[in-house]
């Protein structure tokens, strides 16, 4: 975790803020530059990283009929529980 910051340094909690863009390829490339350099130090923020990219393949292999419509409506309970509040 960055402890020490100037004004051209990416805290861990951008970091997490930011992944989203910095893996679909959206990110400005000065600001990818900024977040590469945070990654490059470190080690908690590579490993969220790669637990999101695992995340992200995973997810990219279900199928609607691979979920049982018990689990299905527990997602859609806790998602609608999320977005409210």
């Amino acid at each position: 975790m960055t402890t020490t910051m100037n004004s051209t340094e990416i805290t861990c909690r951008q970091l997490v803020e930011l992944v989203t863009e910095y893996l679909e390829g959206t990110m400005d490339p000065a600001e990818r530059r900024r977040l590469e350099v945070h990654l490059a130090g470190c080690r908690p923020c590579r490993h969220y990283l790669e637990q999101m990219r695992g995340t992200i393949r995973t997810v990219g292999r279900l199928r609607e009929e691979s979920v049982s419509p018990e689990a299905q409506q527990e997602l859609l309970r806790v998602f609608r529980a999320w977005k409210q509040g």
